[in-house]
């Protein structure tokens, strides 16, 4: 005899389904229409995981996106709290990041009147997600639920939003769970596309290859690294792709390019007769600024592309990244011969690496140069390490001249450019891997806007180092301001003692003060257990050339500088 389905409320149900679609953590901050399902979840095994400020669980559950391919969950209140994770959501779509985020809702009878807490979240977020919607009868729970996780993590991978109203939590149903089964990529791209993209790169005569951040998914690089072993041709990456190019390949690297159109990366591009870009797209990096010449372009990506005036590909491949790129590199039996103008590029690269390696401890009145920070830095990183970048004129420095070993192993925000997802980002990460030490780097101002989270990493014992480049500004905004209008404005803020900060976290907290003190103390970080902050002064006085045109001896402005300091 067949039993009847059970009865469970509306939170039950979706409790339920969010465990048997494998979550294991939920950030969030409950509130009076949301507080239901919050009780459900306590009977399930999911780690709810409560967080200072709505944004922050955005970002944390949108790193574990980032990192496993599985959608990672945050959950809020109605009115402010669904408010406040605005800019976590916008950020996780527009890196890419599968993210689910749950909101709750005043109750259906009340959502035409003017009463507390009331808002229209779903059009609110439908500008910044891949889906929005309302849950508008538990019946139809599990069924938006499931849609929802297969959006966010297909394609391009993004985030969806999910409003459910305090009633709909409460209401009984006798509706089954629906589990997705694993979602399978697409296969191999056309083949008269991949046949068309071969010829033509077999006729180029300096072709190039521009990665993007979606081409950094483990499996992607393990192709990308075959089918460049096999073709030999020069790659160039944007600051998400980063690590995505094999440690091995680096004499073929000619390194990230960004934001500022002066990179030695971007002189390939502009050279370029033919450019081959995977999984890449615009928002990683305007294409009127590497591709003003309107160069020929493939577009290999999972979608097609989406067009522009600088970006119309000639031909789209468009599928599976690693078995297209397989695929095309079957078809290729010779080597591309490196242009004059490649040869020249990647040497000025490898120069350049070679000056970081040695590059003296520079320290003045204000603070150390970001080169020597970035020297220090590279010498405590391993592969096991993951980097989590703020954003702030630091991020531009590592960016361009810290290397990484291994995919993803550089966490950057380059779509939205939000400041304070290090910290969040770092305690998603180091939940992940608790035995691998994440370093997550941030400006002081960037820092503030979401160190409350420190006591949440504390609370969790994440094993991380925040290291926090000190030079009381906005200076990313200010060095763009001086450029402009030859004046900063709105841009300085004072002092914190980010040493005793982090100690009243019960994080354990350091501050460099002298040139001396630098590798000892960011060794000394590394060796805690637990949550570290290391606090060092910056001195930006060369920012400025991070924004100049290349010299007429066409080399980096940044390294020009200090030929004369380095010899």
């Amino acid at each position: 005899m067949q039993s009847k389905p059970s009865n469970k409320n509306g939170s039950q149900l979706i409790a339920q389904q969010l465990e048997s679609l494998g979550i294991k953590y939920i950030f969030g901050i409950p509130g009076a229409k949301i507080d239901r399902l919050f009780d459900a979840i306590e009977d399930t095994n999911i780690q709810m995981i409560p967080v200072r400020h709505e944004a922050n669980g955005a970002f944390m559950a949108g790193v574990m996106g980032r990192l496993t391919g599985k959608a990672g969950v945050t959950m809020v209140t109605s009115g402010p709290g669904c408010g406040n994770l605005v800019t976590g959501v916008a950020t996780a779509n527009s890196e890419g990041d599968p993210l689910i985020a749950i909101g709750g809702a005043v109750k259906r009878t009340d959502q035409q009147k003017q009463t507390h807490q009331s808002m229209d979240t779903v059009s609110i977020f439908r500008s910044i997600t891949k889906f929005s919607a309302e849950v508008q009868h538990v019946d139809a729970a599990s069924e938006i639920m499931a849609n929802a996780f297969r959006i966010a993590e297909s394609g391009r991978p993004g985030a969806c939003f999910l409003s459910l109203p305090q009633d709909v939590l409460s209401e009984q149903t006798q509706t089954d769970i629906i589990v997705p089964s694993p979602y399978t990529q697409p296969g191999c791209a056309d083949i008269a596309a991949i046949e068309e993209a071969v010829s033509r790169i077999s006729k180029a005569k300096r072709c190039v290859v521009l990665l993007g951040l979606h081409a950094s998914r483990s499996k992607n690089a393990a192709a990308i690294a075959r089918f460049l072993q096999n073709t030999q041709l020069p790659v160039v990456g944007t600051y998400q792709a980063a690590g995505t190019v094999d440690i091995n390949y680096y004499h073929h690297f000619a390194g990230r390019v960004g934001l500022f159109n002066n990179q030695p990366g971007d002189v390939l591009l502009r050279d370029a007769d033919l450019i081959l870009t995977i999984g890449f797209s615009p928002i990683e990096y305007d294409p009127e600024l590497w591709n003003s010449h309107r160069n020929p372009v493939i577009h290999l990506d999972i979608e097609p592309a989406e067009y522009q005036l600088n970006y119309q590909p000639c031909v789209e491949i468009v599928g599976n990244i690693a078995q297209s790129l397989d695929k095309m590199g079957s078809y290729i039996s010779e080597y591309a011969r490196l242009s004059p103008t490649a040869l020249s590029v990647l040497e000025e690269v490898a120069l350049q690496r070679q000056v970081i390696k040695t590059y003296p401890n520079v320290y003045h009145k204000q603070g150390f140069h970001p080169l020597a920070l970035i020297k220090a830095m590279q010498s405590i990183i391993t592969p096991d390490t993951t980097l989590c970048l703020d954003m702030g004129s630091f991020h531009i420095w590592i960016a361009r001249y810290l290397s990484c070993f291994r995919a993803r192993q550089m966490l950057v925000s380059n779509g939205q450019q939000t400041m304070g997802v290090a910290l969040p980002w770092a305690i998603g990460a180091s939940l992940l891997k608790p035995g691998s030490k994440v370093v997550s780097i941030s400006g002081d101002g960037g820092f503030m806007q979401s160190s409350m989270e420190l006591e949440t990493a504390v609370r969790l014992n994440c094993n991380i180092v925040h290291i926090v480049w000190v030079d009381n500004a906005y200076n990313m905004v200010e060095m763009q301001e001086i450029n402009k209008y030859q004046r900063c404005s709105g841009v300085k803020f004072g002092p914190i003692d980010f040493k005793a900060y982090a100690e009243s976290f019960g994080a354990k907290g350091f501050a460099v003060t002298s040139q001396h003190e630098l590798l000892p103390t960011l060794n000394k970080a590394m060796d805690v257990e637990g949550p570290a902050v290391v606090a060092i002064p910056v001195d930006y006085s060369d920012n400025d050339k991070l924004m100049l045109p290349r010299t007429e001896k066409n080399q980096d402005p940044v390294f020009v500088s200090f030929e004369g300091e380095i010899a």
